[in-house]
């Protein structure tokens, strides 16, 4: 099938391979199980797809903004910029700027090829980004340098009108764990056929005497009919002819056939670098390891998406000279938002350590600021309030009792 379609498909260009030509017809490469696996297929087991959305949903949820970099460094962030406009609001007519982020970020989980889009820029200044339907923006390597050559309806397209956000190791992390999620769907399968037929004899009838090829077949009709589906299941059985119920012993891996589905859940959980409590296994979480877990999947695993994903967007968005003073940014300070408690923990740190003013801090709640609420003071002590001394008291202008003499002395 490879070979032909192959053939159908050659053309001048760099020729497909055989695990690109399969996606195109969403047969996906066979495994190790004989599960012929594929974006489309993989996504119907609940581990991949809630691994893959959670990643894809929590990306596209963080607040993207563009920033101006000055000296030292300092970040400000810029409202009027076309390219904000892009990531915040609409990306085009129809796809708005949160659904962009998480398509191009399921493109890159689950195709090897990774996220595309195309930046349409008629003037030169960016006016939509247009994700296409998978596999109709093209990329190859023509070269030993890997440099990336795109193709849109067989048209070279300049690199840096190209969205392209990879990978590590130039593979997706479905096709990585392509052979667990075989085997996955295998248990499932396994999993399926034995809660649909609810009453399956887990043993033999055994009869004293020969019954014959038609004795068999009406036997086994006869207590199919009685016994087998849910609707039957419970029921007593009767055997005739002195026929006698052997039960059949459960094997170890009959009996650990939810350990082993647990297993691969977080088989699949390991190959997209996520804690396995955030899609679905709560075996060993807890109260006090949960919000690590939360910790560890942003740093470990949402932060490297959020830094290709910054530099993508830099490097398809901004001109040459646009990319020396502009950057894309996600505030990953949206994460705290579901702890108000830790989020007005850390904000009162901040501001009482002089990091932060208070109307910094109100900022990160979405609070309008308040005169005199951007001075650097610590609201804890005397020392550093505005209009007081250096020790922390009043200063002598500020008491109308004190005239500055020195009380008399009392001779007694």
């Amino acid at each position: 099938m490879a070979n032909f379609l192959r053939k159908l498909f050659r053309s001048e260009q760099k020729a497909l391979t055989d695990e690109q030509l399969l996606e195109m017809i969403g047969a996906g490469l066979p495994t190790a199980t004989g599960v012929a696996v594929s974006a489309e297929i993989a996504l119907r087991v609940p581990a991949v797809a809630a691994a893959v959305r959670t990643i894809s949903e929590a990306a596209a949820s963080l607040s993207v903004k563009v920033v101006e970099i000055g000296k030292g460094g300092v970040e400000t962030e810029v409202f009027d910029h076309p390219v904000s406009a892009l990531l915040k609001s609409e990306a085009n007519e129809w796809t708005s700027g949160f659904e962009f982020i998480r398509s191009i970020m399921v493109d890159a989980l689950t195709r090897d090829q990774g996220g595309l889009a195309w930046v349409n820029r008629p003037n030169g200044e960016p006016v939509e980004m247009i994700r296409y339907r998978p596999g109709y923006i093209g990329v190859d390597f023509p070269d030993d340098t890997l440099q990336p050559r795109y193709r849109i309806g067989g048209v070279i397209q300049p690199s840096g009108n190209i969205i392209h956000l990879k990978s590590t190791f130039d593979k997706s992390p479905l096709t990585l764990c392509r052979e667990a999620i075989g085997v996955a769907i295998v248990m499932e399968k396994h999993a399926a056929r034995l809660f649909g037929r609810g009453a399956r004899p887990g043993g033999v009838i055994e009869s004293p005497k020969p019954i014959g090829a038609e004795g068999a077949k009406s036997m086994i009709a006869g207590f199919k009919a009685a016994m087998e589906g849910a609707d039957n299941s419970g029921k007593t059985a009767i055997l005739w002819d002195g026929a006698t119920w052997k039960a059949m012993t459960l094997s170890s891996v009959d009996a650990q056939f939810q350990q082993l589905r647990l297993f691969q859940l977080q088989e699949i959980a390991r190959a997209f670098n996520i804690p396995a409590s955030l899609i679905g296994d709560l075996t060993r979480a807890t109260w006090s390891n949960s919000a690590e877990m939360q910790r560890q999947f942003l740093q470990l695993c949402l932060e490297p998406w959020l830094r290709a994903l910054e530099s993508a967007f830099r490097r398809a968005l901004f001109s040459n000279d646009e990319r020396r003073r502009f950057a894309v940014r996600f505030d990953r300070d949206d994460f705290t938002n579901v702890d108000l408690t830790a989020r007005a923990t850390a904000i009162s740190s901040l501001v009482s350590s002089r990091v932060l003013n208070p109307n910094e801090g109100r900022s990160w709640l979405d609070l309008p600021p308040y005169d005199g609420g951007d001075v650097f003071a610590n609201p804890n002590t005397g020392a550093s309030q505005p209009g007081l001394g250096h020790n922390g008291g009043p200063k002598l202008e500020d008491n109308p009792n004190d005239t500055g003499k020195e009380p008399p002395v009392d001779d007694a």
